[in-house]
């Protein structure tokens, strides 16, 4: 990249790159008028509109409308929460809980 220096192997990375740097939004939302910079932005943005929710947990039947919330909700139910207060012992799933639980303090 001429801008920053950063390399790519495919020419079509950094022609997608490059929009980082002129702050293009070639794919905009029909219902929001919003513009975004690359597909995937703009496919969680319908899916927003639509209430779209195609990742699910088939242990329980629940679903969610972005792959990160999935995530967490697995972690919930393995008990996998990687995010631990010193001084009360009491874990989270996310980070910002954890520091939402820090102000208590």
């Amino acid at each position: 990249c001429g801008e920053c220096g950063k390399g790519f192997s495919w020419s079509s990375d950094l022609a997608w790159h490059c929009i980082t740097h002129t702050g293009e939004r070639p794919f905009t939302c029909s219902t929001c008028r919003k513009g975004f910079s690359q597909n995937a932005n703009l496919a969680t943005s319908w899916r927003i509109y639509t209430r779209e929710k195609s990742f699910g947990y088939r242990d329980c039947g629940k679903c969610f409308g972005e792959s990160s919330a999935l995530v967490q909700h697995r972690q919930a139910h393995s008990r996998e929460w990687p995010y631990r207060c010193r001084e009360s012992g009491k874990s989270f799933i996310v980070s910002s809980s954890l520091q939402r639980h820090h102000r208590t303090h």
